[in-house]
């Protein structure tokens, strides 16, 4: 194997280096230019809390008709 310095080949090996490098560079600058930003709206979240807020009552009929193999959890989390 020939020392590439002694050579003449890192002119290659620098020419592929830049060329990823603009090539790179270039992809970047593409990106952000066709990034089309849209306006994101603010999320207004409801803070009144209801005053029925009574626990959901369970059937246990319905438990019975809908078994299965698996066990569902009594609370949702």
């Amino acid at each position: 194997m020939e020392n590439p310095f002694e050579s003449g080949h890192i002119k290659n090996y620098i020419l592929s280096y830049v060329s990823v490098v603009v090539i790179m560079i270039l992809f970047f600058i593409a990106s952000t230019l066709f990034n089309d930003v849209k306006e994101v709206e603010k999320k207004v979240f409801d803070t009144n809390i209801s005053k029925n807020s009574s626990p959901i009552k369970v059937v246990k009929d319905t438990m019975e008709v809908n078994s299965s193999r698996f066990k569902l959890l009594d609370k949702a989390y």
